[in-house]
């Protein structure tokens, strides 16, 4: 009798145990998936977290060359397009008074600049981030009025006594590679204005208040019937690099490197051929 109460007592300590063992098991199993349930939460709420701060918005300033009017117009309301919220703010103008203007203060998040003279007063005065690059590049043509009245055929012709020129102001990109060109060809010009950009000296000839002006061959192309181009040899040694870059001081960071994202891209750079800018 004793035997058989002795096997059945420690019989059924065994099988309190194996319940405790169990019971620990089942215990540590549920703890473990609730950690692993919170852990998925917390990664999920990461991953949406890392979605939203990707997501751009706000207005993105960018200052650019006149003669980028176009093209930048178009990119700007594909950005906006692409990137819901956003908004594309541009200053066009001669690039020397845009970058004076940038290294006086001016909020910008991009600068997109006619010349790489330009584009150094900036980076010189330390107000772009990182370097410049190059985009397009540009190439000048004679614009006349429609029909072309006057017959001019090379860039010698407008100094001809009589035709009333107008040229983009010197220390102004077009201005520069004006001159550049004018001294390739051994010619002095002196015309009856200098313009602040080129589509002032391009206004000039729409307006009939010249003869013909020497601009870019993409405003020409921009102005459509309104002028005449004549295409002359010299303006090869006078091509200008378009460089552009994201400033130091952009109060939208993100929206600047988008911007510029989509003007280097094959899309923005379509976009550019077809206004007549030559690749980089």
């Amino acid at each position: 009798m004793t035997t058989r109460s002795v096997s059945g007592s420690g019989s059924g300590s065994r099988s309190r145990w194996t319940l405790r063992v169990v019971g620990g098991f089942a215990l540590a199993a549920l703890t473990l998936t609730a950690c692993s349930s919170g852990d998925s939460g917390d990664s999920s709420q990461k991953s949406a977290s890392g979605s939203s701060s990707e997501t751009l918005s706000g207005t993105v300033t960018v200052f650019a060359a006149a003669s980028l009017k176009e093209s930048f117009t178009a990119l700007g309301k594909t950005f906006e397009k692409e990137h819901p919220g956003t908004k594309v703010s541009f200053n066009f103008g001669g690039s020397d008074a845009l970058a004076a203007s940038i290294t006086s203060g001016a909020p910008a998040d991009v600068f997109a600049a006619a010349s790489p003279k330009t584009m150094k007063t900036v980076t010189d005065a330390e107000d772009a981030k990182g370097d410049p690059t190059t985009f397009v590049r540009n190439q000048l043509e004679i614009a006349t009025l429609p029909g072309n009245p006057k017959k001019i055929k090379t860039l010698k012709d407008l100094t001809h006594s009589g035709l009333k020129v107008a040229l983009c102001a010197k220390e102004v990109p077009c201005g520069s590679a004006a001159q550049k060109a004018l001294t390739a060809a051994k010619l002095e010009l002196t015309p009856v204005s200098y313009e602040q950009d080129v589509k002032g000296a391009l206004t000039k000839v729409q307006l009939k208040e010249v003869d013909a002006s020497v601009v870019y061959k993409t405003d020409v192309k921009a102005a459509g019937g309104k002028v005449a181009g004549v295409e002359f040899p010299e303006s090869e040694q006078a091509i200008n690099d378009y460089p552009i870059a994201p400033l130091k001081n952009a109060q939208n960071a993100d929206g600047a490197t988008a911007f510029i994202d989509l003007v280097k891209s094959a899309q923005g750079q379509k976009v550019l051929g077809q206004a007549g800018f030559l690749k980089p």
